[in-house]
């Protein structure tokens, strides 16, 4: 890798240069003993009386790389029990040197995770654990009740989901999968608690719990500042994805039943998801055109 370098930092476009340098320094990746490659420019770093310029850069590049990786390692747990700490740790090299970070939050760090993931099951477990980021992060909007909607013309309301709500469709139990996940990791901690003679170490589930080929619809959300998972029949999550892209009530209903079983009492079952989404808080005003 090479690049030109200023020799002085006379205008903002010499800083803008050197900047560059630095980064395509650091965005490299690091080889198999985590060290930078050989080959990395580093005529723009002076050594001084220990270090040399290629050993001062280095622990830059390495306090860029383990940074990282850890956001990685700590968003997205689950995908490491899966997956395993040795293809996880392959996975994550191999994203960030496609996707090095470019956003002032480390929030956004594993967005494109899951779409760069070609294992489908081990996706899917990326998918939603992103979505748990997004519903731990969003805004909480006020939220419409149930009173708010009486009177209001089906055919002309619109409403708006709280930006806390993921909706997912998944074709594995990955909620499952997480929830026994947690347990199995409780039961190590508790176990791990109980040996006092023994050095305190970073708890590991021991195995992966089975992940199971299931057709899911899912809803991620936040309430009371905590993540829950909440499976949706069909309909109502095809009806809570027709609201969320503009449609009106009416026009979402007719939607979501248009492939339904006629033996079942349509008018009482939307009523009764009206309620509960409405309890639950997921409803708010329809965003306005800017």
């Amino acid at each position: 890798m090479s690049m030109p370098t200023p020799s002085s930092l006379r205008t903002n476009a010499d800083l803008r240069q050197l900047q560059r340098t630095m980064a395509a320094a650091l965005r490299q990746p690091l080889t198999r003993q985590d060290g930078m490659p050989t080959s990395t420019q580093v005529d723009f770093i002076t050594p001084n009386d220990r270090m040399s310029g290629f050993a001062r850069l280095e622990i830059y590049a390495r306090q860029y790389w383990f940074r990282l990786l850890d956001c990685l390692y700590d968003d997205y747990p689950a995908l490491r029990v899966f997956l395993g700490e040795r293809r996880f740790q392959q996975l994550c090299r191999d994203y960030l040197a496609q996707h090095p970070s470019t956003s002032w939050t480390l929030r956004n760090l594993g967005s494109a995770l899951p779409a760069f993931t070609t294992d489908l099951k081990a996706r899917d477990v990326a998918r939603v654990e992103w979505a748990q980021t997004l519903a731990f992060d969003e805004v909480l909007k006020k939220p419409l009740r149930i009173d708010d909607l009486l009177g209001a013309d089906p055919s002309m309301l619109r409403l708006g989901l709280q930006p806390c709500v993921v909706l997912l469709r998944i074709d594995h139990a990955v909620d499952h999968f997480i929830t026994a996940m947690k347990k199995a990791d409780a039961d190590v901690r508790g176990s791990a608690s109980q040996a006092m003679s023994e050095a305190p170490t970073r708890a590991k589930v021991a195995k992966a719990p089975k992940l199971k080929r299931e057709c899911v619809h899912l809803a991620v959300h936040r309430h009371d500042n905590q993540l829950y998972f909440k499976r949706l029949a069909p309909e109502s999550f095809a009806m809570l994805m027709a609201l969320r892209d503009g449609l009106t009530l009416a026009d979402a209903i007719e939607f979501a039943l248009s492939q339904a079983s006629p033996d079942t009492d349509w008018p009482a079952q939307i009523r009764d998801w009206f309620t509960e989404f409405s309890q639950l808080g997921w409803f708010t005003h329809f965003p306005r055109k800017s």
